[in-house]
């Protein structure tokens, strides 16, 4: 199509790197699952602790089935596109990318989560004020339809608890890696406002509270081998919500489809960053046992 927007994938340790080209083009992609107006063309790979080269080979070849250039050269990667997915499982490596891709004049999506380290989320902020570069970033989970639906329902919750799995890592924090997405599914409910969290370690997993600057509380369990996602928000009602996750990725890449298209992002800046704090001061307090402030 002469209008498609053409993306460039920046990483292939992650299976999002096969799985959002897959509603762009795969041709047994179901019709209410398709996202109309984009393409991706090319696909920088590199290994991680993510993913080794076998894993890496296998995506390559379901990419190569769909048209999508796979490349380890950077310049051949980025050379002919209109817009950029940082999709890389290591967030150790988003800092650096992001750094790459800014100059470009592209927009970006940088995929969960933003970095390895709330300083590095910052580092990207200023890196992106100073090339001017649009850009933003999100875990899937925060466009699901029931956590949307039941923040409609409940606006402003006094209490939002959510729960979701600890993925263990392979490298870098598994709070900060798997956390995100119950993270974010917390501030799309609660807002902005966080100021403290503190962890509570167990051999489940780790449960987190999150204190904002008024009377509000919001809880954030993750536990080790549930992937499960859910939670409820309670004011004067109660919304209890249960996403589809098999859904998460086409409720989701149809707001990456605006923003390359021009549209505003669906999250501030500062809302990014204030994820981004709150999963930093819940690994910090994870380790150092005490409450530990953001930012």
């Amino acid at each position: 199509m002469p209008n498609e927007i053409k993306v460039a994938i920046i990483g292939l340790d992650t299976s999002h790197s096969v799985e959002f080209p897959r509603l762009m083009q795969a041709p047994d992609c179901p019709s209410d699952l398709k996202v109309e107006g984009l393409r991706a063309t090319r696909c920088l790979r590199f290994e991680t602790p993510f993913q080794n080269k076998d894993g890496l080979d296998k995506r390559q070849k379901q990419l190569e089935e769909w048209d999508v250039l796979v490349t380890e050269d950077f310049d051949e990667a980025v050379g002919d596109c209109d817009a950029i997915m940082l999709e890389i499982n290591d967030q150790a490596y988003h800092l650096e990318y992001f750094e790459k891709c800014a100059g470009l004049g592209k927009p970006i999506f940088v995929d969960k989560p933003l970095a390895d380290s709330g300083a590095n989320g910052r580092k990207m902020a200023k890196i992106a004020a100073a090339t001017g570069v649009r850009w933003w970033s999100s875990s899937s989970l925060r466009f699901v339809n029931a956590l949307v639906d039941a923040s409609a329902q409940i606006p402003t919750p006094k209490l939002v608890s959510v729960y979701g799995p600890l993925g263990i890592a392979p490298a870098g924090s598994s709070i900060i890696w798997y956390g995100c997405h119950a993270f974010e599914m917390l501030q799309r409910a609660m807002g902005r406002g966080a100021v403290a969290v503190t962890s509570h370690k167990d051999k489940a997993g780790v449960v987190c509270i999150v204190e904002y600057n008024d009377d509000r509380r919001g809880v954030v369990e993750l536990t080790e081998g549930s992937y499960h996602y859910g939670g409820c928000l309670r004011a004067d009602s109660v919304a209890p919500f249960v996403p589809d996750v098999s859904k998460a990725y086409s409720e989701q890449l149809p707001q990456i489809a605006k923003f390359f298209q021009g549209g505003d992002p669906p999250l501030t800046i500062t809302d990014i960053l204030e994820v981004m704090d709150m999963l930093d001061a819940a690994d910090r307090s994870a380790r150092s046992g005490v409450k530990e402030r953001l930012g």
